[in-house]
């Protein structure tokens, strides 16, 4: 089936909107009926999807929804941003970043400095299985330099 860009009305503001070729092949592959009846501009405005800034849940008044409950682990009483489901511990923010796991970068970098020194280590021990090529002095030294890196 071809598509070609097609003029129509918005329903709104009455302007003429190009409904392309591209979403028309959008909404035959969502088996979608109808054509779009308003424009880009029309869409975001009665969707309230502000373009200027300050617009959204938070600045129309409209907050999270905030539930009290009872930490799971120190049992003190605590506020979620959520609706806490049977069977699932709730924790309070310092047992949450307790229970966190650390994600520094630094951890993440010695970490690969000491994988690259063992590896250099295992390799100038000659600690190599029959089927591996022999050591060169050019592995020792790359490697080498790939654990000061």
């Amino acid at each position: 089936m071809e598509f070609i860009d097609r003029l129509l009305t918005c329903a709104d503001c009455g302007g003429e909107f190009i409904f392309t070729a591209g979403e028309q092949l959008f909404f035959f592959d969502k088996q979608f009926k109808n054509d779009p009846k308003r424009c880009k501009p029309c869409k975001s405005r009665r969707a309230g999807v502000g373009v200027t800034p300050g617009t959204g849940p938070a600045a129309a008044g409209l907050s999270r929804t905030e539930t009290r409950t009872d930490c799971s682990e120190c049992g003190v009483e605590t506020t979620v941003p959520f609706k806490p489901t049977q069977g699932r511990p709730v924790l309070c923010r310092q047992c949450f970043q307790a229970k966190r796991p650390v994600t520094d970068s630094g951890i993440a970098a010695s970490a690969s400095v000491s994988v690259a020194t063992t590896t250099a280590q295992l390799i100038a021990a000659n600690v190599v299985s029959a089927e591996m090529n022999p050591v060169t002095p050019e592995l020792l030294s790359a490697v080498a330099q790939a654990s000061q890196a």
